[in-house]
């Protein structure tokens, strides 16, 4: 359970804050750009964070590497309480980033500490489960909050949490190997060159890179799209994102039911069909101009299903073969992936223009891309 919480710090700091946004832009008069910038510092910081911690966590271990992130994360939700304007918010947002990015990378890691192949998938996948309620419990109390309290209280909220689960860690077992790595950047530039180049990471690390950024584009612009586009109310917009997310813990529960049963490759040939099939019909939809709230969730929901087919399984499949330097692994998934993330956030803000048709445009994609890496490279390898 503290794995799953772990994991989900990162979801915590995007899903929390989400609703917020439009009543941040209100509050000081900001452009809709201005306040999605507050998030793209947000996954700029996650994937700094990435970069540093898996390197130090295989020289001095999980548990005070971990903790480290979690003191950042608290100060920084500190001052985020106390700030008022957009400027200061990225700020602290990217500060945010650098912490909360220590929970899911060292939460993979620990798994792959302790377990491999699908034994870790099957873990993965049920501590998913318990990450998603993160997802759905998060934008209805950020909706809330900022309906209530204005969206300063969010961070106060982040502010608790984080300490609980800082006392939690304390109890938290060493898992890391006996012989520790070197953190001589040189030899952590040669470990990452190793992973990268190496097909047993690349082909499922692509395959999960999708998900992650379908995932992105639900989270990144569903707020804006369904807020300020289709004029849905905050509360009732966060009871929609915890809808969609159903999807989620739907698709992770159906994983750590199967994947023992039917292996890692068809669990992602699965994942990236209904990807594919549900990506397409959002996009459909958008572009033929249907602006309902149900055109955008059901499919954002069948979408999300098979992301959790994917992520699991793919993170198990790539972080396997490299016990020796599992944090670093785990790094690069996690840089990459919150790099692209930082980018399209920055994009989609951009590019929104009342519409779905931005982000479903990103689902639609990452679904073609998702089934094309998974039957060249992955079935082609199988």
């Amino acid at each position: 359970m503290l794995l799953g919480v772990l994991i989900a710090l990162p979801a915590l700091g995007t899903d929390m804050y989400v609703p917020a946004m439009p009543a941040l832009a209100a509050a000081v008069g900001a452009e809709v750009s201005a306040v999605q910038f507050t998030l793209t510092t947000y996954f700029i910081g996650l994937a700094a964070g990435q970069l540093a911690w898996g390197p130090l966590s295989d020289r001095y271990g999980r548990k005070p590497v971990l903790l480290a992130g979690l003191a950042t994360t608290f100060a920084a939700s500190v001052v985020g309480s106390l700030v008022d304007s957009v400027s200061a918010v990225a700020s602290v947002r990217l500060a945010q980033g650098l912490g909360m990015s220590s929970g899911a990378l060292i939460g993979r890691t620990i798994v792959r500490d302790l377990y491999e192949q699908e034994r870790a998938a099957r873990m993965l996948a049920s501590m998913t489960i318990i990450f998603s309620v993160v997802p759905i419990a998060a934008p209805v109390a950020g909706g809330v909050l900022a309906g209530v309290a204005g969206w300063n209280s969010v961070f106060v909220v982040m502010t608790v949490v984080i300490a609980v689960l800082a006392v939690s860690v304390t109890r938290l077992a060493e898992t890391a190997p006996a012989a520790r790595r070197s953190i001589h950047p040189s030899e952590i530039a040669r470990t990452f060159v190793t992973i990268l180049t190496d097909r047993r990471f690349y082909s499922p690390f692509l395959v999960v890179f999708c998900a992650h950024m379908a995932v992105l584009a639900w989270i990144a612009n569903s707020a804006f799209t369904l807020v300020s586009g289709f004029g849905v109310s905050p509360l009732f917009y966060g009871m929609l994102f915890a809808v969609v997310m159903l999807g989620q813990i739907g698709g992770a529960w159906a994983s750590s039911r199967l994947v023992l049963r039917l292996g890692i490759p068809q669990m992602l040939r699965l994942g990236s069909l209904v990807m594919l099939l549900a990506g397409l019909l959002a996009a459909v939809l958008a572009f033929a101009g249907v602006a309902h709230w149900a055109a955008v969730t059901l499919p954002f929901m069948a979408v999300l299903f098979g992301t959790a087919l994917i992520v699991p399984n793919a993170t198990a499949a790539a972080l396997s073969p490299f016990p020796q330097y599992a944090g670093a692994a785990s790094s690069v998934i996690g840089v990459i992936g919150f790099t692209v993330a930082a980018v399209v956030s920055t994009l989609l803000g951009l590019a929104f223009d009342g519409t779905a048709r931005p982000m479903t445009t990103v689902a639609a994609l990452s679904g073609i891309g998702a089934f094309v890496f998974e039957r060249i490279l992955i079935r082609g390898r199988t």
